[in-house]
């Protein structure tokens, strides 16, 4: 089966392979395709899981309640995966875990030490996103989470918060929000939570947002907590659970992640189909309607540099035109400018194909724009988006464009382009 997950605001894809089927992860959605430094062993836009040749997944075994922290270490050490839970300075909840034959377990984290399968770094949006830009302190957790995927059909795959450290541990201090179930078994929340979303009607051209819910060490679901990291958890959602679906968001504070599973892939635009797309367009040969100059999108390898053939847009209006140096209506916004087709002002930016085809929800033709970024996509595409509210730092929410996780702005977020046809 392959399963993915694919969106951080770097764009990873993980793809997942079982017995055929599959399944693809997004790590950041955000850099359109490729890391800024390109894709490097574990740290990708894209990822794909395989079955594994042996199972390495675990699952909750023996309960230790203990009263001092050499006792406490002395079961840590025993070479088995453990969550240890610390209540006071005097009591900590040790639970074991013992391998489970059936299931795969993937980690996902900023650490690039073994224990991690898919390493995660910051997203950095649009303009700020060059090799100058530096993440001062990360809030993604170096072990942040894990996926649980079943080597049985239907090859179920479930996130659970926080991944198992180089010594099979996860350790929940004393100031990390705990607690023990009606039923008896522990839980707890990360630091900065893993937040989950659903689209309802799955990830398709129908689909719109679901609720985004806070996703428990062991796999329950919650609302959300009032603050990212405040202590006190919020409610329990029981009708709902941490099964991955096609098109669901993984937030990890500064990444987020795009799941789609091989289903979804299998109707999803491939990258040949985008640049086919591309060479349509250009071959239309649409025109600058000022200069009369034929424009053409770049090619995808040349996806970050500015040609002088390259379509830019009023995203006020959806005007396309050529590149000119006239029409600035202010000194303080060098970007605002009045188009000359129907004079309305606002932004005046170079226009930009979407390549990673895994944020497309259909294969309609690129006819809008993401505002203000200039990144274009199909309508449905580009609706779908402007309605996501993807989680921003530790407190806000805001619609961002998949591609570079610019935050959208304007009356809808994108605008339908206009384009002029030659004049022979």
């Amino acid at each position: 089966m392959q399963n993915s997950l694919a969106l951080q605001w770097s764009s990873i894809q993980l793809r997942t392979v079982y017995h055929g089927q599959g399944a693809l992860m997004e790590n950041d959605v955000g850099y359109n395709g490729s890391l800024p430094n390109g894709d490097r062993g574990r740290r990708k836009s894209r990822f794909a899981l395989y079955k594994r040749p042996k199972a390495n997944g675990v699952k909750p075994s023996t309960v230790h309640v203990i009263s001092t922290p050499q006792a406490s270490k002395a079961i840590s050490c025993k070479g088995q995966h453990s969550i240890s839970y610390t209540l006071s300075r005097n009591q900590t909840v040790v639970v074991e875990y013992t391998h489970d034959k059936d299931t795969d377990m993937f980690q996902v984290g900023r650490s690039t030490e073994s224990p991690i399968d898919f390493v995660v770094t910051d997203t950095i949006s649009g303009s700020q996103n060059n090799d100058e830009t530096q993440i001062t302190q990360s809030t993604i957790s170096r072990f942040a989470c894990r996926i649980v995927c079943d080597r049985s059909p239907p090859y179920t795959a479930r996130i659970f918060a926080a991944g198992f450290d180089s010594s099979k541990n996860i350790f929940l201090g004393e100031k990390a929000a705990k607690w023990k179930n009606p039923d008896g078994h522990m839980d707890g929340l990360t630091t900065n939570g893993v937040l989950v979303m659903h689209p309802k009607g799955g990830f398709t051209e129908e689909s719109k947002p679901g609720v985004w819910r806070e996703i428990s060490v062991c796999g329950d679901v919650y609302t959300l907590r009032e603050t990212r990291s405040a202590q006190q958890r919020g409610k329990l959602v029981e009708n709902e659970t941490n099964v991955l679906q096609d098109g669901s968001l993984i937030d990890l504070c500064g990444a987020t992640l795009l799941w789609r599973t091989a289903d979804g892939l299998f109707h999803t635009p491939t990258q040949k189909h985008i640049e086919a797309l591309r060479q349509e367009i250009n071959a239309a040969r649409p025109q600058c309607p000022v200069g009369l100059n034929t424009l053409a999108f770049p090619s995808i390898n040349r996806k970050d540099v500015v040609e002088e053939k390259q379509p830019w847009a009023y995203l006020s209006c959806g005007h396309v035109h050529g590149y000119h140096n006239w029409g600035h209506r202010s000194d303080t916004e060098a970007n605002e400018r009045e188009c000359p087709m129907c004079r309305t002002i606002g932004p005046y930016v170079p226009l930009w194909l979407g390549c990673e085809a895994g944020f497309y929800v259909d294969a309609g033709p690129p006819t809008h724009a993401f505002t203000p970024c200039g990144h274009v996509c199909s309508e449905k595409s580009a609706k779908y988006w402007s309605q996501i509210p993807l989680p921003h730092g530790t407190h806000a929410f805001h619609a961002a464009c998949p591609f570079c996780a610019t935050q959208l702005s304007g009356e809808h977020n994108c605008i339908k382009l206009i384009f002029q046809g030659p004049v022979d």
